[in-house]
């Protein structure tokens, strides 16, 4: 992608759904923009991790993190990143309840890249937020046959 041409809402969200464990995760994409995402979760039960606390387990937390602080590179790169490195700092624990998380980019290089995200409840109570190095060098020419 280049900086002048726009990536729509739904195609970000196309391209995010393909993955079984996004789709699992109820994602859907609620604004995209130069450097910025913001992607919705919406909760099941199956994220609880301690059925008498009824608290979300810390992995879909660090998951949300990741993969919108990695999607906020779309704007720059038009497709997913491979993550280099994550570090996640949680804040509260995460109740039922669908959850907001809002990524930016920090730096973007030709080879490596910075965001990070932070999660949010439905009232916008701070859950967890993080960092992480992404790889954004070009994809390999495909092999000819």
């Amino acid at each position: 992608m280049t900086d002048n041409q726009i990536i729509s809402i739904e195609q970000v969200e196309a391209m995010i759904t393909r993955g079984p464990y996004h789709q699992w995760l109820g994602l859907h994409v609620i604004s995209v923009g130069e450097g910025t995402i913001e992607i919705g979760a919406k909760w099941r039960e199956d994220w609880v991790v301690n059925p008498e606390r009824r608290y979300t387990h810390g992995g879909i937390l660090a998951a949300l993190v990741d993969l919108t602080a990695d999607w906020a590179l779309v704007s720059r790169t038009g497709r997913g990143v491979p993550t280099i490195d994550l570090r996640v700092d949680y804040h509260r624990a995460a109740m039922p309840g669908d959850l907001v998380a809002k990524g930016k980019v920090i730096k973007f290089g030709s080879a490596i890249s910075v965001a990070e995200a932070s999660v949010f409840d439905a009232t916008g109570v701070l859950l967890a937020s993080g960092r992480g190095v992404y790889s954004t060098a070009p994809l390999p020419a495909p092999k000819a046959p």
